[in-house]
């Protein structure tokens, strides 16, 4: 690795509900720098969740968020001439990453509907254990899983 690890930004919350997670939703929907867009794309999420569900659609995020989150995941490691997929513990600021990562993807591989709408049907499915981001965690597991007999290369 050359030079100095790019320092780590502090995120502010968002204006609405004061979640730095919401934050960092609105941060991942973003294209092209249109943060005004993304935002009405995810607080329209959050008013269809609550309309849907009944509940507060910050609960049913959390729920989701906690839901996706893994507890594991698998790197490459390449040890005398083969490669090996080492299951390793994931640290608390990428479990959020990719759990954001999951859910966008799952939401935006639908098509047909308004962003919004399928991202609140994506974090409703979730927070049911259910859904294409539920199915991405749980590969991931089972790919770990498969692959505990390497965990004795892990550093």
């Amino acid at each position: 690795m050359r030079g100095k690890q790019a320092p780590k930004r502090r995120i502010s919350p968002d204006p609405k509900f004061g979640n730095q997670l919401v934050a960092k939703l609105v941060n991942y929907v973003m294209l092209d720098g249109k943060k005004t867009v993304a935002e009405h794309v995810v607080y329209d999420a959050f008013i269809l969740i609550s309309e849907k569900t009944k509940q507060d659609a910050l609960e049913v995020f959390e729920t989701a968020m906690k839901n996706i989150t893994p507890a594991v995941e698998v790197k490459s490691r390449r040890v005398g001439g083969a490669n090996y997929q080492i299951p390793i513990p994931v640290r608390g600021e990428r479990r959020n990453t990719l759990a954001l990562r999951w859910l966008l993807a799952a939401a935006r591989s639908k098509k047909g509907k308004p962003m919004a709408e399928r991202l609140s049907n994506e974090i409703i499915a979730a927070s049911k254990n259910e859904g294409d981001a539920i199915k991405k965690r749980d590969d991931v597991q089972k790919m770990a899983d498969a692959n505990r007999a390497f965990a004795h290369f892990a550093r």
